[in-house]
């Protein structure tokens, strides 16, 4: 009888852990998941050091320019876990050419099933912020 009680236990707890990862995959393909970030605000999030910054254009767009502070997502896919703060709740922030771009999505789904609960998208991208 012990023994039942510990597998259904356990059983239970691997089908809690297996929902519990799954909404996040389900919550962080969601768009809606990530709320915008406005240039003002990015510049003083990034001006206080308060952000982690993934930029995802090609290495050449980078190279040119890019939000102070920002890593290349390319160049760190294998090592962003390692690079990303500490604390799940910091703000992170993913960009990329402009507002029709998309690929911003990687990175920021990424983080989001790392668990980072703070990721937010700069809908203006590299393009927007030069026009600062």
């Amino acid at each position: 009888m012990k023994l039942t009680l510990i597998a259904l236990l356990a059983f239970g707890m691997t089908a809690v852990s297996a929902h519990a990862a799954s909404t996040t995959k389900n919550a962080c393909a969601d768009d809606a998941h990530y709320p915008l970030i406005s240039k003002a605000n990015l510049k003083a999030k990034v001006d206080a050091k308060a952000a982690f910054v993934i930029d995802v254009n090609s290495a050449e767009s980078y190279k040119d320019a890019h939000v102070p502070t920002a890593i290349h997502f390319a160049d760190h896919k294998a090592d962003l876990a390692q690079l990303l703060p500490a604390k799940k709740d910091a703000l992170v922030v993913a960009y990329c050419g402009g507002p029709k771009c998309e690929a911003w999505k990687e990175a920021a789904k990424k983080a989001c099933e790392m668990g980072y609960t703070n990721v937010q998208h700069f809908k203006e991208g590299i393009s927007g912020w030069k026009s600062m």
